[in-house]
């Protein structure tokens, strides 16, 4: 093993540290790869080193990009879609239906939570909670489910199951299966499992937890009464806000049911991967211009670059810090390290995988372990993404080397990453700060209340991945 080698596992291990001390780890990351390219150019001149190391900074960051647009560009489509149907009237109204069901604590908790989760599924849980979260929280609220309640039924939902999975934007399958050497189809069966196994053993003892404290007083009248105020601002024809409420998700169903009979009925002609990210961002960018169109005519199409601006910052947002991290820790892969440190360039993950194996001698239960620590771990930075690459590439640096299956691996790994760090375990995590906020309830008691049922959640997949390996 070079000392290359021994210093990569030196900034992982430091990326490890910032994080168990809530810090952010985007600058020993950029500093971890100017370095470790300096160190690896060892056969240039002092200058030249220099040179080639900050050249190999842009190039890491540049070779995530290029593996991470695709994502950043469907979250904008999707984000910039919802803003055109907020904007005609037809978002809040595509929920009304779902709020005559909501008729007590119960209904209210798995309503609020299933609407979260398929709305999850197309815009993701941030822009969906901003939308589902402000119609149906207060209605939840008023039907007797205390709004940490509600707070926890939106965020294991959205933030943990929907985001863990992510079964239709596929980001973080994308991203996980990229680190790993993978295609998307291979580890999309394994997250979509694992991701309800988590979701479907924490949520039921979340609620139960939750209604037993009903049960004892813990949650007092005034915790109940939030009441979160929405206003409509398209002020034209309703008939119009209602075609537009009942065309996109027929349009959306329709979609995702083409996908599901073809991969089970005609696997030869499935639509998955960028195949089905494509489908996806043209509908939405379909959908978006009829929306801008029957709002304002031909003289409200500039209203397009608007909704256009808003999807891109917050998929910029989202994936600022998440680059750098990728560029780093995707040079753990062969063909990203060629890429950018040139022909020949070894993948440090890889061969630090090969090397530990010798200490796991194969064993399932210890590659789990393993991986599931390292998942928790990475997230708890609050990103959930930004661990993806991390466990991705580690999971093929230890499956190959043991011969077990990678696909397993690295799913479990993204399932725990974004369970933690998506939102439902890291109080500091964007996805807490929302759900809680729309909630009217603390961060800290949202994952406080999500700490041992997700816990549990994950033991049970992690003893589900062995036996599958």
């Amino acid at each position: 093993m070079e000392f290359t080698h021994v210093f990569f596992l030196i900034v992982i291990a430091t990326v490890f540290i910032f994080i168990l001390w809530r810090k952010n780890v985007v600058f020993p990351v950029m500093l971890g790869t100017f370095l470790l390219a300096f160190f690896y150019y060892t056969d240039l001149g002092a200058i030249d080193r220099l040179v080639s190391s900050a050249q190999a900074v842009f190039l890491a960051f540049m070779n995530a990009g290029i593996e991470l647009f695709d994502i950043m560009l469907i979250i904008t489509l999707m984000v910039a879609m919802l803003q055109a149907l907020r904007a005609v009237g037809a978002a809040e109204l595509m929920f009304s239906p779902i709020k005559k069901l909501m008729i007590n604590p119960t209904t209210s908790f798995f309503v609020l939570g299933i609407t979260m989760y398929i709305a999850s599924l197309f815009f993701w849980p941030t822009p969906a909670i901003a939308l589902v979260g402000t119609v149906l929280i207060p209605i939840a609220v008023k039907s007797g489910l205390p709004a940490i309640s509600a707070a926890v039924a939106v965020n294991l939902f959205g933030h943990g199951m929907a985001l863990s999975g992510d079964l239709v934007v596929q980001g973080a399958g994308n991203l996980t299966a990229a680190a790993a050497g993978l295609d998307i189809g291979e580890i999309l069966p394994y997250t979509a499992l694992f991701s309800f196994v988590v979701g479907f053993v924490a949520i039921p003892i979340a609620f139960f937890t939750i209604k037993r404290g009903m049960k004892k007083g813990k949650w007092k009248a005034d915790e109940t009464a939030l009441d979160v105020k929405t206003t409509n601002t398209y002020q034209g024809n309703p008939k119009i806000s209602k075609t537009m409420a009942l065309f996109v998700p027929l349009m959306l169903l329709t979609i995702v049911g083409l996908m599901l009979y073809r991969a089970i009925f005609h696997p030869e002609e499935a639509i998955q991967g960028q195949e089905a990210t494509a489908l996806l961002g043209g509908t939405a960018v379909f959908l978006m211009m009829i929306a801008t169109l029957v709002k304002s005519g031909i003289q409200g199409m500039s209203n397009v670059v608007e909704y256009m601006k808003e999807g891109f910052f917050f998929a910029l947002k989202i994936f600022a810090p998440i680059i750098p991290l990728a560029g780093f820790f995707f040079l753990g892969h062969p063909d990203h390290a060629e890429a950018v440190l040139g022909e020949g360039a070894p993948g440090f993950l890889f061969d630090l995988g090969e090397s530990l194996s010798q200490y796991i001698d194969g064993s399932p239960a210890m590659l789990v372990i393993g991986i599931v620590v390292i998942a928790i771990l990475a997230g708890l930075d609050g990103s959930g993404f930004s661990g993806l690459p991390l466990v991705g590439s580690l999971s093929a640096a230890l499956g190959q080397a043991t011969g077990m299956d990678v696909a397993v691996l690295a799913s479990l790994g993204q399932v725990v990453t974004i369970f933690v760090g998506g939102g439902t375990l890291a109080a500091w995590a964007f996805g807490a700060a929302a759900d809680a906020g729309i909630a009217g309830v603390k961060p800290a008691e949202l994952v406080r209340q999500n700490l041992v049922p997700v816990l549990i959640g994950i033991v049970v997949a992690s003893i589900l991945a062995v036996w599958m390996l």
